[in-house]
Protein backbone atom coordinates (compact mmCIF):
# COMPACT_ATOMS: atom_id res chain seq x y z
CA UNK A 1 0.00 0.00 0.00
CA UNK A 2 1.29 3.45 -0.87
CA UNK A 3 0.46 6.02 1.15
CA UNK A 4 0.68 9.49 -0.85
CA UNK A 5 -0.49 10.36 -4.25
CA UNK A 6 2.08 8.78 -7.03
CA UNK A 7 2.64 7.94 -10.01
CA UNK A 8 5.12 5.95 -12.03
CA UNK A 9 7.31 7.29 -14.14
CA UNK A 10 10.22 6.79 -16.16
CA UNK A 11 13.15 6.67 -13.80
CA UNK A 12 15.78 9.25 -13.51
CA UNK A 13 18.57 6.79 -12.45
CA UNK A 14 20.33 5.69 -15.44
CA UNK A 15 19.43 1.69 -16.39
CA UNK A 16 16.70 1.55 -13.44
CA UNK A 17 13.51 1.39 -16.13
CA UNK A 18 10.68 2.80 -14.35
CA UNK A 19 10.45 4.57 -11.01
CA UNK A 20 8.08 5.40 -7.98
CA UNK A 21 7.23 9.41 -7.54
CA UNK A 22 5.86 11.29 -5.52
CA UNK A 23 2.46 13.78 -6.51
CA UNK A 24 2.28 14.95 -2.88
CA UNK A 25 4.88 16.33 -0.32
CA UNK A 26 5.61 14.42 2.20
CA UNK A 27 7.39 14.81 5.55
CA UNK A 28 10.70 13.31 7.00
CA UNK A 29 9.39 9.91 9.63
CA UNK A 30 6.31 9.95 7.40
CA UNK A 31 4.89 6.55 5.72
CA UNK A 32 5.26 6.24 2.31
CA UNK A 33 4.58 2.35 1.83
CA UNK A 34 3.25 -0.12 4.27
CA UNK A 35 2.44 -4.35 3.58
CA UNK A 36 -1.19 -5.09 2.95
CA UNK A 37 -1.64 -8.19 0.81
CA UNK A 38 1.37 -10.41 2.03
CA UNK A 39 0.16 -14.03 0.96
CA UNK A 40 2.65 -16.12 1.42
CA UNK A 41 6.49 -16.30 2.61
CA UNK A 42 9.21 -18.67 1.38
CA UNK A 43 12.17 -19.39 2.91
CA UNK A 44 15.49 -18.63 0.79
CA UNK A 45 15.94 -22.18 0.53
CA UNK A 46 12.96 -22.84 -1.11
CA UNK A 47 13.01 -19.66 -3.65
CA UNK A 48 16.74 -21.48 -4.70
CA UNK A 49 14.89 -24.84 -5.13
CA UNK A 50 12.20 -23.18 -7.31
CA UNK A 51 12.28 -24.36 -11.08
CA UNK A 52 12.07 -20.80 -12.23
CA UNK A 53 14.01 -19.45 -9.42
CA UNK A 54 16.11 -17.23 -11.75
CA UNK A 55 13.42 -15.20 -12.97
CA UNK A 56 11.90 -15.37 -9.93
CA UNK A 57 15.05 -13.11 -7.87
CA UNK A 58 14.13 -9.59 -9.20
CA UNK A 59 10.76 -9.99 -7.84
CA UNK A 60 11.17 -11.51 -4.41
CA UNK A 61 12.41 -8.97 -1.44
CA UNK A 62 12.88 -9.90 2.32
CA UNK A 63 11.02 -8.70 5.02
CA UNK A 64 12.22 -10.95 8.12
CA UNK A 65 14.73 -13.25 9.12
CA UNK A 66 14.48 -15.90 6.50
CA UNK A 67 11.33 -15.12 5.16
CA UNK A 68 10.63 -13.57 1.45
CA UNK A 69 7.84 -12.93 -0.30
CA UNK A 70 7.86 -13.49 -4.39
CA UNK A 71 5.52 -11.02 -6.38
CA UNK A 72 6.13 -11.70 -10.34
CA UNK A 73 2.74 -9.36 -10.94
CA UNK A 74 4.67 -6.11 -10.05
CA UNK A 75 2.95 -4.33 -7.57
CA UNK A 76 3.95 -0.21 -7.81
CA UNK A 77 5.44 -0.79 -4.63
CA UNK A 78 8.25 -2.85 -6.51
CA UNK A 79 9.18 0.40 -8.92
CA UNK A 80 11.38 1.60 -5.49
CA UNK A 81 14.97 1.96 -7.16
CA UNK A 82 17.67 1.39 -4.89
CA UNK A 83 20.36 4.12 -3.83
CA UNK A 84 23.29 3.86 -1.29
CA UNK A 85 21.83 7.48 -0.30
CA UNK A 86 17.87 6.31 -0.12
CA UNK A 87 15.50 8.57 0.66
CA UNK A 88 13.37 6.00 1.97
CA UNK A 89 14.16 3.94 4.68
CA UNK A 90 13.03 0.45 4.25
CA UNK A 91 12.44 -1.16 8.09
CA UNK A 92 10.53 -4.16 7.64
CA UNK A 93 8.61 -3.71 4.90
CA UNK A 94 7.56 -0.28 5.05
CA UNK A 95 9.27 2.76 4.19
CA UNK A 96 10.14 5.92 5.44
CA UNK A 97 10.67 9.36 4.20
CA UNK A 98 14.45 10.13 4.91
CA UNK A 99 13.83 13.81 4.65
CA UNK A 100 11.19 15.70 4.08
CA UNK A 101 10.30 14.68 0.09
CA UNK A 102 8.74 16.87 -1.70
CA UNK A 103 6.35 16.49 -5.09
CA UNK A 104 8.00 14.88 -7.75
CA UNK A 105 10.86 12.79 -5.72
CA UNK A 106 11.45 9.68 -6.76
CA UNK A 107 11.29 7.09 -3.91
CA UNK A 108 14.55 5.05 -3.60
CA UNK A 109 15.88 2.68 -0.68
CA UNK A 110 18.71 0.61 -0.33
CA UNK A 111 18.03 -3.06 -1.62
CA UNK A 112 20.83 -4.83 0.51
CA UNK A 113 18.17 -4.49 2.98
CA UNK A 114 15.62 -6.60 0.73
CA UNK A 115 18.48 -8.66 -0.43
CA UNK A 116 19.14 -12.61 1.26
CA UNK A 117 22.24 -12.05 2.87
CA UNK A 118 25.63 -12.10 0.55
CA UNK A 119 23.27 -12.27 -2.29
CA UNK A 120 24.71 -9.95 -4.81
CA UNK A 121 22.02 -7.95 -7.26
CA UNK A 122 22.40 -8.45 -11.00
CA UNK A 123 23.04 -5.10 -11.75
CA UNK A 124 25.48 -2.24 -10.19
CA UNK A 125 24.83 0.88 -8.44
CA UNK A 126 24.33 3.57 -11.39
CA UNK A 127 25.63 6.12 -9.35
CA UNK A 128 29.37 4.32 -7.64
CA UNK A 129 29.71 1.47 -9.78
CA UNK A 130 29.14 -0.83 -6.61
CA UNK A 131 27.92 -4.22 -6.38
CA UNK A 132 24.93 -4.38 -4.17
CA UNK A 133 24.80 -7.33 -1.73
CA UNK A 134 22.75 -8.36 0.75
CA UNK A 135 23.02 -7.52 4.63
CA UNK A 136 22.82 -10.46 7.33
CA UNK A 137 19.70 -10.04 8.79
CA UNK A 138 21.16 -8.80 12.17
CA UNK A 139 23.03 -6.21 10.55
CA UNK A 140 20.02 -5.04 9.13
CA UNK A 141 17.76 -5.09 11.33
CA UNK A 142 20.42 -3.49 13.44
CA UNK A 143 20.97 -0.84 10.90
CA UNK A 144 17.39 0.33 10.24
CA UNK A 145 16.02 -0.01 13.74
CA UNK A 146 18.51 2.54 14.90
CA UNK A 147 18.12 4.79 11.51
CA UNK A 148 13.98 4.71 12.14
CA UNK A 149 15.30 5.63 16.48
CA UNK A 150 17.11 8.56 15.15
CA UNK A 151 14.41 9.61 12.46
CA UNK A 152 11.71 9.53 15.22
CA UNK A 153 13.84 11.56 17.85
CA UNK A 154 14.13 14.26 15.14
CA UNK A 155 10.48 14.57 14.44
Amino acid sequence: MILPRYHIAASRIPGAGKGLFLDEAVAAGSLVTAPDDIRKVYKWTDIEALPDAAQLLPATVRWFEDRYTVSPEWPDECYINHAFEPNGLWHLGFVFALADLCAGAEITVDYRHLLAPGQREDFDDTVTGRAIIGYDWRESLRATTAQLHALMSAA
